[in-house]
Order: C-alpha cells, then sequence, then structure tokens
C-alpha cells in the first residue's frame, strides 16, 4: 500500500488490486506467500473518506472493491501476512485477523472507529475477534474504539511478533522464505485443518456489509463522516 501522502488511505483501485493479487496467488504455484505492507509509519489509514461518503450517496455500501477484496483474504489459499509500521485504522486493524501471521513495530497503533463514525464493524471482524481475543477485549477494540498499541494487540493474539521498524520487513521476509520451503500441500492442509471451514466467516462478512449499506445512509453517519470531512480540510 503505497499512498503516503493520505497515510496509505484506501481507494477503489487499491482493493481491486489487493483483491487481484490474493486471487491470482491462489493459481500461481511460483506464489507460495502473500504479504501486506504499508509505507513507514503507516500500515494504512483504513478506507478513503471521500469513498465512503460517495458509497453513503449512492447506497453501494462497502463497495464492490471493497467486498472483492475482503473475500478475497478471508479465503485466501496461500498463506498472508502483515507488515505493520505505524497507524492501522479500520480495515487496516480488521484485514489482519485473516493474515496467518502479523508483525508490528513498537510504534505501531491500532484503532477502529467504526462506532464513532455510525457505522459497523466489516470484514468478518465482529466473528473472528472475540474467538482471538475474547469478548471483552474485542469489545473494547470494535466497540469502545480504543487504540491497541503493540504490546496490547500481541496480549490479545493478533500480533506474532514486535519488532523495530530498520528490521521489520527483513524480519518478516524470513518467515516468508521458511513458509515458502516447506512442503507445500502439507502446508495447505495444515492451514486448512487450523482454518476450518470460512463458510460462517463469509456469511459474517455478508451480513455486516448489509448492516454497513444501511448505517452508512443513516442520520448518525452522515454526520459524523461530514464533520470528519470538516475536520480534515482545516
Amino acid at each position: 500500500m503505497d499512498r503516503p501522502e493520505k497515510k496509505n488511505a484506501l481507494t477503489r483501485v487499491m482493493y481491486d488490486q489487493m483483491a487481484e493479487a490474493l486471487e491470482d496467488a491462489n493459481t500461481n504455484d511460483d506464489v507460495r506467500v502473500s504479504m501486506i505492507l504499508g509505507g513507514p509509519g503507516a500500515f494504512t489509514a483504513g478506507n478513503d473518506i471521500a469513498d465512503f461518503l460517495k458509497f453513503a450517496q449512492t447506497g453501494e455500501g462497502l463497495g464492490m472493491e471493497v467486498i472483492r477484496f475482503l473475500k478475497a483474504i478471508a479465503c485466501s489459499q496461500k498463506p498472508v501476512i502483515a507488515v505493520v509500521d505505524g497507524l492501522a485504522i479500520g480495515v487496516g486493524v480488521t484485514m489482519l485477523f485473516h493474515c496467518d501471521m502479523v508483525f508490528a513495530t513498537p510504534r505501531s497503533q491500532l484503532k477502529t472507529p467504526f462506532l464513532d463514525l455510525g457505522l459497523v464493524p466489516e470484514a468478518g471482524s465482529s466473528l473472528l475477534a472475540p474467538a482471538l481475543m475474547g469478548y471483552q477485549r474485542a469489545f473494547e477494540m470494535l466497540c469502545l474504539g480504543v487504540p491497541f498499541d503493540a504490546d496490547a494487540a500481541w496480549r490479545a493474539g493478533l500480533v506474532n511478533h514486535i519488532v523495530g521498524e530498520d528490521v521489520i520487513e527483513e524480519t518478516a521476509m524470513q518467515a516468508v522464505r521458511l513458509l515458502a520451503s516447506k512442503p507445500q500441500e502439507a502446508l495447505a492442509l495444515a492451514r486448512n485443518f487450523m482454518r476450518g471451514d470460512r463458510t460462517a466467516v463469509t456469511e459474517r462478512l455478508e451480513a455486516e456489509s448489509a448492516a454497513f449499506r444501511v448505517r452508512l445512509r443513516s442520520e448518525e453517519a452522515q454526520a459524523a463522516l461530514s464533520a470528519f470531512m470538516a475536520r480534515s480540510k482545516t
């Protein structure tokens, strides 16, 4: 994700490109692991708010490109590793629940301001977060919306390793190379057993998306998004 002037806020085109990469990896024998990175100091600021406002006006909800990406990462047939350095907001956090491993720097901050914007969690996080972190921690992250630093995310089980920003990419690449060296059929079987049937995840993702579509057109969300845009222009 390389849009540093907007802290890697995700546009429709970026979602489509990432979805295509993950989908292509499924059928490309030369690809054994996918890795998602952002620029130094910002993994991603989440969805571009201007796109959110367009989606609200057209009634599209999350938008087909966003849903395509979420389904692609949720159902990826190859391991996915995330490298988080700095800011991770909204989908920048919820996509991590679908990753097989997550590396983060000490300066990382994870925040999901869905309720502050009058919206609901997405990406199947309302199902996956309580399962991984326990209900109380998941509620604190997704509903209270308080930032989780790298240590809190590690203690909650969302982050595997906390690594300095000068070595995090190479450290993650060591894990990538190790995974790529494994017998691939055995790795796929083991991963599928551990992840289980994805039907419940994709069904929750669809249900959240439907609720998100309704919430985007609500008075609460319209007021919160407009206020956010006004603040960002000052």
